[in-house]
């Protein structure tokens, strides 16, 4: 199993999979520590770890443990299957798309992004609106999940390629911008419910994902600083070659009417997501197909 595991998360272009596998991976080691620690009567060792996890709603409490903010959006709720069950299967659908389109660094710097802005909409709730500074002040509370920043990835999707269509069970043909208006409108009404601070920190992530697509469309790329700073670390852990390969490369120059099959401009892929929005990824011909492929690599 853990082969398979290994394999799938090595996988090229997995991105949507990769996070995934974290979160189930994060999942399951808690799941074992919560039943060990209480069992064995250590419960207090169990909330002290279960705290580096889960966002405080108080801004006092916040600053103690600034990483939580990143940490809370790779932890569920553990006294049940059905919080981290919808939130991955949402994950893999939409994530999978949105990947085939733009790529898998793309889909991480924007799950990432969705948890901050997630985050950040929960913490500004709970300590500046009086609703919600009431409740936060009567009982100590926290938040964890993903859903922030899945719903940046399904508004961000949505937006992107609004009229692909998921077919549902029981349901048959629907088109993803409606899946995104349903879950919006559904995590509005929740903001004065039993799970308040998580329907506002949803709303937070669907903002940032509809401002991020906007903001790609027009060439600026917000997750730009979150790629980079993955690759960093990544570069941190690899194998350096322990023997130095020199090699000249020729360059071969242009005949007339050559092109690079690799060059781009920003207005050819303003062009090809147009094409996209207006009738599909399937109406994109195999050399728009891998422009956009390779502009997602290169952005």
């Amino acid at each position: 199993m853990f082969e398979e595991f290994k394999s799938a998360f090595q996988r090229y272009n997995n991105g949507h999979v990769q996070l995934i596998i974290i979160n189930l991976a994060v999942f399951v080691v808690m799941g074992v520590v919560m039943v060990v620690t209480r069992v064995s009567g250590f419960d207090s060792v169990w909330f002290t770890l279960h705290d580096q996890f889960q966002i405080p709603a108080r801004f006092a409490e916040f600053i103690t443990r600034p990483w939580t903010i990143f940490t809370y959006m790779f932890m569920h709720d553990l006294q049940g299957i059905l919080h981290i069950l919808f939130n991955m299967l949402i994950l893999y659908w939409f994530g999978r798309l949105f990947v085939e389109y733009l790529g898998s660094d793309k889909m991480i710097a924007l799950y990432l992004l969705g948890g901050i802005a997630g985050g950040i909409a929960y913490l500004l709730a709970y300590n500046t609106i009086p609703f919600y500074v009431d409740q936060s002040t009567a009982v100590r509370i926290g938040m964890v999940g993903a859903s922030a920043a899945v719903n940046a990835i399904v508004v961000a999707t949505a937006t992107l390629v609004p009229n692909y269509t998921f077919f549902l069970l029981f349901i048959g043909p629907v088109r993803i911008k409606y899946i995104a208006g349903v879950i919006v409108f559904l995590s509005f009404l929740g903001a004065v419910g039993t799970n308040a601070g998580g329907n506002i920190a949803h709303l937070g992530g669907a903002l940032i994902g509809y401002v991020y697509m906007k903001q790609l469309h027009a060439g600026i790329n917000w997750g730009g600083w979150i790629t980079v700073t993955l690759d960093w670390f990544r570069d941190l852990f690899k194998e350096k070659p322990r023997v130095k390969v020199s090699y000249r490369k020729e360059r071969m120059a242009s005949t007339p009417g050559s092109s690079d099959k690799n060059s781009y401009t920003q207005e050819e892929i303003d062009r090809i997501l147009d094409k996209i929005s207006e009738g599909g990824y399937e109406s994109l011909t195999k050399d728009e197909k891998e422009k956009l492929f390779n502009a997602s690599k290169k952005s």
